[in-house]
This record gives C-alpha cells, sequence and structure tokens, in this order.
C-alpha cells in the first residue's frame, strides 16, 4: 500500500495560467488535449513512500522512552529481611570467651568496658556468616527434687536459613557425655522468625548432685524443614559444676558451630564406667509402712533416661514389681505400658500385706521392661531394695522401716544385674 504525496506548490513563473485551467484539477488532468497547451512544464510524479516510513515520521517524532516497570509502583526495600546486629553485641560475646563461663556466658549486669578498640575492630571485620546470633536462658537446679530447670528465654539475630531471609528455629537439650534420646528435650518451634521468644521451661528429672559436678548441657538452635532434614544453626554448652544449688543463674551466650571445651572432652573418657552403668535409666519409687493397715506401700512414680530398645530409637515401658521371698500372685505387680517414651510418668501405687518384722526379711525386686505385642519382652534395667542392697538401696529401706507411716522418695540407678531371679519376661 502507498499514498501520494501532492506535488509542490509552483514558483513565481509559473504564476500565468491559460483560461483552460479555470476547470477543476481533475477535469484538467484527465483531459489529454490541455497538456500540449499548458505553458509550464509538467507536474512532477507523486513521491510515494511506505506504510512504515509513515507511522516512523508520525508516530515516532522524538526519542524512545523506557517502558514502566511494576517494581516504579511498587518499590523494594533494600534492608530486607534485616540488618545485621550492631558490632557492640557481637564485641561483647567476643569478649566474653575470655570470661570464666564455659561457652562465653554472662550475667545480667555484666558489661564490659569500651576502651578495647582493638578487639572491636577485629569483630568488624568478621564476615557476616560467622555470626550465627545470641541465645538467652536459665538454669535452676532443685537438689531436694532431683531436677534441674531449664528455661529458654528468646534467641537474637539468628542466620537466616530459609529462602525467604527467616527461620523456622527451635531449641534441643542434651546432657554430655551419653547424648542420646534418653536425655533429649526440645521447645516448640516458631515459624518465620530470627529473633524468636520461647519463655518455655523444660524439666530433666532424676539430676543427682554427683551429676551436676559430671555432666555438660548442650543447648543447639535448630531450623525445622518439612521437606527435608532440620538444619543446624548453632549451639551452646555449659558445665553444670559451675551451677549451685537453688542458684537461678541466667545466661546469655553467642551460638557457634563447634563448641570448644576440651574438659567436657575429657569428662568423656574418665567418666567412662559410670555412664556405662546409668544408659540403663533411672526410676523413681517411693515406700510407705503404713502401721494402721499393717501393709507396705509401694509407689512407682516415675523412670528417666531409660534405653532405647526399639529400631525407633524409643521404648514402650512398664515396671514389674515382687516382694520375695515370693508370696504368691499378690507379691507381683506391673504397671501400665506407656508408649513411645524414654521418660514415662506412671505414678501408681502398689499394697503388700506384711508385717514389720517380716518386712524386714524380705526383698523388693523392681525391675523395668519394654513391651513388645507378639514376642518376649525386653529387659531394660532393675534395682533391689532390702536388707542385702547396699549404698542408697539399703538407705531407703532402712528409712522406710525407721520412718513409719512416712512416704520415703528415692531415685535408683537401673543396672542389667537387676534383673529379677524368679520372673519371666511375660
Amino acid at each position: 500500500m502507498s499514498v501520494s504525496k501532492p506535488p509542490p506548490p509552483p514558483s513565481t513563473s509559473h504564476l500565468a495560467i491559460p483560461p483552460s485551467s479555470s476547470s477543476t484539477p481533475s477535469s484538467s488532468a484527465s483531459s489529454p488535449s490541455a497538456t500540449p497547451h499548458s505553458t509550464g512544464p509538467p507536474p512532477p510524479s507523486p513521491v510515494k513512500i511506505s506504510m512504515q516510513e509513515h507511522f516512523a515520521i508520525n508516530v515516532c517524532p522524538g526519542p524512545i522512552l523506557p517502558i514502566p516497570q511494576i517494581s516504579d509502583f511498587f518499590p523494594r526495600f533494600h534492608d530486607y529481611p534485616c540488618t545485621p546486629p550492631p558490632p557492640r553485641e557481637k564485641k561483647i560475646l567476643k569478649e566474653e570467651t575470655f570470661n570464666g563461663e564455659t561457652g562465653g556466658g554472662y550475667k545480667d549486669g555484666e558489661r564490659r568496658g569500651e576502651n578495647d578498640g582493638d578487639r572491636e575492630e577485629a569483630v568488624d571485620s568478621d564476615d557476616d556468616d560467622t555470626y550465627l546470633g545470641t541465645l538467652e536462658f536459665s538454669l535452676l537446679f532443685d537438689q531436694e527434687n532431683n531436677c534441674l530447670h531449664c528455661t529458654i528465654h528468646k534467641a537474637k539475630g539468628l542466620k537466616a536459613m530459609d529462602s525467604n531471609g527467616l527461620a523456622d528455629p527451635y531449641v534441643k537439650l542434651h546432657l554430655l557425655p551419653g547424648a542420646s534420646k534418653a536425655n533429649k528435650l526440645r521447645t516448640k518451634t516458631l515459624k518465620n522468625t530470627l529473633n524468636p521468644v520461647w519463655n518455655e521451661t523444660l524439666v530433666y528429672h532424676g539430676i543427682t548432685a554427683a551429676d551436676m559436678t559430671t555432666k555438660t548441657l548442650r543447648l543447639c538452635v535448630c531450623d525445622m524443614d518439612r521437606l527435608g532434614r532440620n538444619e543446624f544453626i548453632g549451639e551452646v554448652r555449659v558445665a553444670l559444676k559451675k551451677l549451685k544449688e537453688g542458684e537461678n543463674k541466667r545466661y546469655n551466650m553467642g551460638l557457634e558451630r563447634i563448641a570448644q571445651n576440651k574438659e567436657t572432652n575429657n569428662q568423656t573418657v574418665e567418666q567412662g564406667a559410670v555412664v556405662a552403668e546409668e544408659e540403663r535409666g533411672r526410676i523413681l519409687v517411693s515406700l510407705c509402712y503404713n502401721t494402721e493397715k499393717g501393709c507396705l506401700l509401694v509407689g512407682i512414680i516415675r523412670c528417666a533416661h531409660l534405653a532405647a530398645m526399639d529400631s525407633n530409637g524409643y521404648s514402650d515401658p512398664f515396671v514389674k514389681i515382687i516382694l520375695q521371698p515370693d508370696m504368691g500372685k499378690k507379691s507381683k505387680y506391673k504397671t501400665s505400658v506407656k508408649k513411645k517414651t524414654l521418660n514415662p510418668e506412671f505414678n501408681e501405687e502398689f499394697s503388700y500385706e506384711v508385717s514389720l518384722d517380716q518386712l524386714a526379711k524380705k526383698t523388693l525386686e523392681i525391675s523395668v521392661w519394654d513391651y513388645d505385642l507378639g514376642m518376649s519382652n525386653d529387659f531394660i534395667g532393675g534395682v533391689e531394695l532390702g536388707i542385702n542392697a547396699n549404698g542408697q538401696r539399703l538407705r531407703h529401706w532402712f528409712e522406710c522401716l525407721k520412718n513409719k507411716g512416712k512416704k520415703v522418695e528415692y531415685w535408683h540407678t537401673l543396672t542389667q544385674q537387676g534383673a529379677p531371679s524368679s520372673d519371666k519376661a511375660d
């Protein structure tokens, strides 16, 4: 398709128009006889231009402007997801590694001076990836009830682990040496945050004063991932021997990839024999002789840190008690079965009708078993209380006979040597 361009206007030399030119231009152009009588030159042929050139001339008279983007109307925040913590906090954590606390912890209110400029410059030069965040928690040892209370308060400035620049953090606790599912505790998971606040208290039962001198508490902060394995962010370790009985001590420690604690590694080797004995678990038992009814009340309260007997890393424990010498069916009792747990809580009580004189000559056998459907039950560990026992087991038995009418509770260590002599794993 082409468009005819109109001819340019005639010059002043062609102003003289013959009489035949008074007609319409179309008639003069269509009349072939009028052409030889015209005095001027013939009109030039029309100039033809393409449609593309026509649009280019009329539509694009100037430079091409950039097309607006949608991001121009919705600007991005360049400080997303969050700015790194100020250097001052990182400086405190670095300095506290030289403190007496294991892993660099410090109490509330303790602050370093601001005159150490060399250390501050060293922190500022560190790579951002080396900063994993801080964890704030408190510990309380209750020796009367043999409990260790661990309150997880909050974490701050955690390293982003997910693609959205955030994390789904939780905290899990282990007792070292001998970390296993039996002494594992875990907080709830908080979604999409780098500054989680838990304020959650986890309790270890069956912790004695001897454990406080040999054990180390490890707190790991992890990121939960439903589609894959949970990712490790960082950890801190606290030697429990530095925690005094009844003292509620607060910590604010920097997370590390590998906590340097040579003292804990030495304890792992030195206390190997003790750990092997305690791997079977512990049981909390109460004894009370009721003089009015003439019976012995045996309470099975709970177990802690039991050995895992099933392939899933757990057990289905229950407890059996026998008063020897055997008194028939009245001497055997069994608790209910607790499914998939290594720290079961029973709170069940059993009664034996026996005189105080006869009780002094008897032995109470307590055994913990793992229930297996359609198969023989697995023996986890046991303990014997009586006149032939020794140590704390004998002390528990004597206090029961001495303090009639008073409930006496003791934690006892389960051992493989404590298997009942006249009972089958039914």
